[in-house]
Order: structure tokens, then C-alpha cells, then sequence
């Protein structure tokens, strides 16, 4: 097969860290992996824990931009991002449940510990919490710009103990009302 991302190396038959089958590019080491494969392989392997103690700051990792075409059908991938921190894309070909990994890819996953659930990460149910997280995140960073960091930690505090109270409602009303001594409205 050919190389879906650079189209000049050819995919030969490999294994990721000698444990699942995989197709390695000849020229810019890639891999093609068959989901079916990773998971028959993690059935077999339940326990096993890929080493996480990665440096970031040797991680080479490429990610190709463009669409890409699967190397058995032809036809365009989806991409799927990792996680909710990072803006990382996976590039997975539902119709023959193939996932490209470029260069580097592979370690990021481990370094994300992301390595042991690679299945998960092209489920509805992934991708779906990915953009909640995302959304959490937006209003976060533009309530801390708003108030100033010290200001939303502090009443981030504030809303967490309100919260724990059984007479939230009745202390929600008092910080809310103008006079909460007057017996006007």
C-alpha cells in the first residue's frame, strides 16, 4: 500500500512497540492501524500498561492537516481529536476502522495516556465529552478574563461552598437582594 500522508513510502507490515499489528511508511514513519487488530490485541492483553514517561519536549510529532485519503478505499478520513487540552488530530477511516497515526502520534498518545483506550478516542461518546470539555474550558477563560484571575478564584470558592449549603436558596436570596434587611421588595 501506499502511504496515504507523504505518497511516497510505502506501508509494510510492523508492529507498535511488538505488540499489535500496524503498517509502518517507509519514508515518513507513519502507521496505518486496523482497530480491530488494537483491540483484539488489548482482549488478549487486558492488563498490560504502555510506559507513559515520556519527555515533552523530545516529542517529534507531525500531524497532517489536510484531509487524507484511506490507504484501502480511498476515500476521505474524519478527523478526531485526542483530548479536550490538546488540539491534536487522529485521521480514521470508518469504512475500514483504520486509523493513521503520523510520525510521532504514537508517542503523544502514551504521553497523553491515551495509549490504552486508542478504540475510545473515535467514539461518539468520546468526541462528544471532548467538546464539553472544550465549551467548560471557553466560559472558564473568559470568566477569569473578565474578573481577574484573584476575583473568579475567589468567588469560584464562593460558589462552591454556596453550593454545599442546604439553604442555598434562602443565602442566594439574601447575597441577591439589594437590602435584605428591608421588608420592601
Amino acid at each position: 500500500m501506499e502511504c496515504t500522508s507523504c505518497k511516497e513510502g510505502e506501508l509494510t507490515p510492523s508492529f507498535i512497540e511488538g505488540q499489535f499489528r500496524a503498517h509502518i511508511c517507509s519514508n515518513c514513519g507513519g502507521n496505518w492501524v486496523l482497530i480491530e487488530d488494537y483491540v483484539s490485541w488489548k482482549e488478549r492483553n487486558p492488563d498490560y500498561k504502555f510506559s507513559e514517561n515520556i519527555n515533552v519536549s523530545e516529542l517529534d510529532v507531525s500531524d497532517s492537516k489536510n484531509a487524507l485519503l484511506c490507504p484501502v478505499t480511498r476515500t476521505i478520513m474524519r478527523k478526531f481529536r485526542i483530548s479536550a487540552k490538546s488540539e491534536h488530530k487522529l485521521d480514521y477511516s470508518a469504512l475500514v476502522g483504520g486509523l493513521w497515526l503520523d510520525k510521532g502520534e504514537w508517542e503523544l498518545l502514551k504521553y497523553e495516556g491515551l495509549a490504552g483506550c486508542l478504540n475510545a478516542v473515535v467514539t461518539q461518546h468520546w468526541q462528544r465529552s471532548i467538546r464539553q470539555d472544550s465549551s467548560k474550558q471557553n466560559f472558564a477563560d473568559i470568566y477569569e478574563n473578565k474578573f481577574g484571575s484573584e476575583n473568579y478564584n475567589k468567588v469560584k470558592e464562593i460558589r462552591a461552598w454556596l453550593l454545599s449549603q442546604e439553604q442555598k436558596s434562602d443565602l442566594r436570596a439574601y447575597l441577591l437582594a439589594e437590602d435584605p434587611y428591608s421588608a420592601e421588595k
